[in-house]
């Protein structure tokens, strides 16, 4: 059973008001199933939407935030209901939040987005953990990267089952239980 879930997710809305009103629902349903969110911190964007959703659904909410963005107001450090947690660097940020999760989730985003999914994955096949790594498919928006992954293995640049292992799915239920399956 997922206790704590991390999301990566983008700190923009993003072009479509859909991903921003998917993020606030998926904190809710995780409230719903009392589910803790562990995610970066950001009081803007996807970021600030999954965790106002949670809030307001009476959830738990765990932050990891680094001092930079503290400085720059980015995060919801003072908002009641968030565990906060201030750290120096985005390792640091990465690895506490890692160490939090029983599996990670990654919803519509960008740079940022991407780099966390693919070093907790990365961190996966090479045995550092062995927690579930997910792709929300939001509307198919993880569709191109998908038939990137799919390619890299077609071509012998990673093994066909670590792309397999990646669970993808169009909607929080689908994804929680491939996850969940995943745990053991």
């Amino acid at each position: 059973m997922i206790q704590r879930l991390a999301m990566f997710l983008g700190s923009r809305n993003g072009s479509d008001p859909r991903f921003a009103d998917r993020a606030y629902d998926i904190g809710t349903q995780l409230a719903a199933r009392e589910i803790e969110l562990v995610y970066g911190g950001g009081g803007a964007g996807l970021m600030g939407r999954v965790s106002q959703g949670a809030l307001d659904g009476g959830g738990r909410v765990y932050g990891v935030i680094p001092r930079f963005m503290v400085e720059r107001e980015w995060g919801r450090l003072h908002q009641p209901g968030v565990q906060m947690h201030v750290v120096e660097t985005m390792h640091e940020r990465k690895a506490m939040m890692a160490e939090r999760a029983d599996a990670f989730l990654t919803l519509p985003g960008g740079l940022g987005t991407l780099e966390e999914l693919f070093e907790v994955w990365t961190w996966q096949t090479l045995s550092l953990h062995s927690k579930p790594v997910g792709l929300l498919n939001i509307d198919g928006f993880w569709d191109p990267l998908v038939e990137t992954l799919d390619r890299l293995a077609d071509h012998a640049f990673m093994d066909r089952s670590t792309v397999d292992g990646l669970v993808v799915a169009p909607d929080l239920d689908t994804a929680l239980e491939g996850l969940a399956a995943q745990l053991g």
